[in-house]
């Protein structure tokens, strides 16, 4: 009972509050989340004995490439993301509904899976080049290319991977635009291109800011890419500190740097939304027909996303694939299968579970003490995964050491490191990075739980804890299914924190993909990678789905004749409440 397990908060300003197991359960998950946070920037405060060395050497490099790496992907993200979102809300065209769904299909294409395909496809010795030489005759070196390999490069692989995060808030927010406002530009004379840069676009800046945060939030996270691609950012240079020049504390000095940057793409969000907020009521938008040339040139521009950021890669990771027979990949697919598949369905269970008891606290427990802390305990989504290993590693290492030393010296029993390189500690990371995915999907679906349910469930005698069982998961059910599916997928291509943090001897899909293209065998790659790319493809297309299902202007429109009669039952209601008429059904068809 949480009547009987509640207990006082002895924090000076909250003496009062009855917080219960369900109020502790939401401090301690912010507390567990900060932790990693607070090592990570415990580390500035520690003598290092490289750090003077890559300050005078690399340091400069990391700023400028990951400061140019951020820039770059900010304007291809935007770019292919917003347009293709406003072309599929304000106009018809034939394949527009196809289109719709498609943008969101590269967010199942890691992006370090795409930059293994696009190196093979785009490499001296790869199919473009070869058939450039054989039409022109010139040879290696006698002409120019654009090398993929590259700074440019990894912010076209980034663009790519990363864009469908600007698209669904962007096409979230045109839909969220009143009718009127484009209606009035219209009637004073402004043409498409004035209506989306005068009107639209500005109405739909808050959205467009947010979703460039969370692409440049997994920008600064990617590890894959850029080391692939030999690009000297912050992620590189972490995991170079720490595990080819042994410095922890170097390695976190360096990630306090790159919270630095997570910092800052955050302020500039919050500073972009300033204090927008649009109100009045609704109209959903009115597409317009496009036809002929118009037509043809919008779907190109939407097409164009989809085939570079999905469709291509998918189609020369097939190829690879089916030319590779090493039968030592085809046995060992299996273990790395099943491996990731453990690891992704635990992760997800723990972070719903955990979710559920966050959000279900803010709902029953009213207190800005639960707010804040469940606030903090979804911050872990903006720490990148190699600042989350340091974070993590670190104070396990001492723990564990810590644990060792007393074992030895009082019982004589040698422990060895119990948490650090365990299960355990992975989950944990994943638990921090992805909470916040599993959080907003959970809360979302309980604000279709009324309170009078609530109420009602109450007066019944049930519980707190009979109510979540007994009302709640049986409504909220798709909505725990959704936020179970999307961390697993994450789960899935996560690449740095996974990297650093296995068990010894415990590879994933991810992680073999990375070593293999490390060890530049690509074909062999491509088959964890297309098992990656085809297990996220359904949550992607689920997801996608209820997004079109969802917004307004897939929803029927009410017909004349039960808007009619609607007014009339409430004007009867008003004049005389006694005698107001038993609700009747009203066939929206009719």
């Amino acid at each position: 009972m949480i009547t009987a397990l509640a207990v006082r908060s002895r924090i000076p300003g909250f003496a009062s509050i009855r917080l219960g197991w369900l109020g502790w359960s939401s401090l301690i998950t912010a507390m567990l989340v900060l932790a990693p946070l607070v090592a990570v920037v415990w580390n500035v405060f520690l003598p290092s004995e490289t750090w003077p060395h890559l300050a005078a050497t690399v340091l400069p490099s990391y700023i400028w490439n990951t400061l140019l790496l951020v820039i770059l992907v900010a304007f291809g993200a935007v770019f292919c993301g917003v347009v293709p979102a406003w072309l599929v809300t304000a106009y018809s065209f034939r394949g527009r509904r196809t289109l719709e769904w498609g943008l969101v299909l590269p967010l199942a294409m890691p992006a370090y899976v795409m930059a293994y395909a696009y190196t093979d496809w785009l490499q001296a010795a790869g199919p473009v080049q070869t058939a450039l030489r054989e039409i022109s005759g010139l040879q290696v070196r006698e002409y120019w290319f654009p090398e993929i390999r590259s700074l440019p490069g990894a912010a076209t692989m980034l663009s790519f991977a990363f864009y469908p995060y600007v698209y669904l808030l962007a096409r979230a927010a045109f839909l969220d635009q009143p009718a009127s406002a484009i209606e009035a530009a219209r009637l004073a004379g402004y043409g498409a291109w004035k209506i989306f840069w005068r009107v639209a676009l500005p109405l739909a800046r808050p959205g467009i800011a947010a979703g460039a945060a969370l692409a440049l939030m997994e920008t600064l996270a990617d590890f894959g890419t850029v080391s692939y691609f030999a690009v000297n950012t912050f992620t590189t240079g972490i995991y170079r500190a720490w595990l080819s020049l042994g410095d922890p504390v170097a390695a976190g000095q360096l990630a306090t740097f790159l919270l630095v940057f997570v910092a800052a793409i955050l302020s500039l969000e919050r500073l972009q939304r300033g204090r927008a907020r649009y109100g009045g009521k609704r109209t959903p938008m009115v597409s317009q027909r496009l036809r002929r040339g118009r037509a043809l040139a919008a779907a190109a521009v939407c097409a164009t996303p989809v085939f570079f950021g999905f469709l291509l890669p998918a189609v020369i990771l097939l190829g690879l694939a089916a030319g590779e027979h090493d039968e030592q990949v085809g046995a060992r697919i299996y273990s790395l299968a099943a491996n990731t598949f453990v690891l992704a369905a635990v992760a997800a269970a723990v972070a719903v579970l955990v979710a559920l008891l966050l959000t279900y606290a803010a709902r029953t427990i009213k207190t800005p003490l639960v707010q804040a802390a469940n606030r903090f305990a979804v911050l872990g989504y903006a720490l990148p995964g190699a600042v989350l290993a340091v974070g993590i590693l670190f104070p396990l290492g001492k723990i564990d050491n810590a644990v060792a030393a007393w074992m030895d010296a009082v019982f004589g029993v040698k422990t060895g490191l119990l948490l650090t390189g365990s299960m355990t500690a992975l989950i944990y990371a994943y638990l921090v990075r992805f909470l916040a995915v599993a959080f907003q999907t959970v809360e979302a679906g309980l604000t279709r739980v009324t309170p009078s349910m609530d109420d009602a469930a109450r007066s019944l005698g049930l519980s707190p804890a009979r109510t979540l069982a007994r009302v709640h998961i049986p409504v909220i059910s798709g909505s725990l299914a959704t936020a179970a599916l999307l961390v697993f997928v994450d789960v899935m291509k996560e690449l740095p924190a996974t990297f650093a943090m296995r068990p010894f001897n415990f590879d994933t899909l991810a992680v073999e993909a990375y070593n293999l293209a490390k060890d530049e065998r690509i074909a062999e790659a491509a088959l964890p990678s297309l098992l990656m790319v085809g297990v996220a493809l359904l949550p992607v297309i689920l997801l996608s789905r209820q997004i079109a299902r969802s917004s307004p202007a897939t929803k029927p429109a009410r017909s004349p004749a039960a808007t009619e009669l609607r007014r009339s039952q409430r004007r009867r209601s008003l004049a005389s409440p006694e005698d107001s008429p038993t609700p009747v059904s009203i066939d929206e068809s009719a």
